[in-house]
């Protein structure tokens, strides 16, 4: 089934605050609250919704270093990839992980505890891997804009 306009508006309000009863999704969109429900139900049944999470502050759990790490193989093949996927899904300090396109095979996000646990995340884990040849990082000074909803 498509989606229609306060499907798209059930969805943005979700985005920003996933807590929403029905009751204030219903009064937010002129629905009643069973309404909005069943339209919340319906989405996530159809897997717009994909998941529900709390978004924590990274300084007031002792994260203080955001980082970006470009990584580029040495050597490609299925193994070699599939094994450097299980190495980035086991280590909980990458909270994001993309295969991309140009110089850098994959690009991670990290948060570490300082610049001694970023230095060992890359010395001691990425670079350890054996098809593993090149490694570059960026740290994050400030971040301008929090991960942003999907614009709908």
């Amino acid at each position: 089934m498509p989606l229609d306009a306060t499907d798209i508006r059930l969805l943005s309000l979700l985005q920003r605050d996933a807590q929403l009863t029905a009751q204030q999704l219903g009064e937010a969109l002129n629905l009643s609250s069973s309404q909005a429900g069943r339209r919340r139900q319906r989405l996530e049944a159809e897997g717009y919704v994909t998941q529900y999470a709390a978004r924590l502050d990274p300084g007031r759990l002792g994260l203080t270093v955001q980082a970006f790490i470009q990584v580029q193989l040495g050597t490609h093949g299925a193994e070699n990839a599939r094994s450097f996927a299980r190495l980035i899904d086991t280590r909980p300090e990458f909270v994001s992980a993309w295969t991309m396109t140009g110089e850098a095979d994959y690009l991670l996000r990290s948060w570490t505890a300082d610049l001694g646990a970023l230095n060992r995340l890359i010395h001691e884990i990425i670079l350890a891997h054996p098809a593993v040849a090149r490694v570059q990082s960026q740290i994050v000074m400030e971040q301008l804009k929090i991960d942003a909803p999907l614009p709908l």
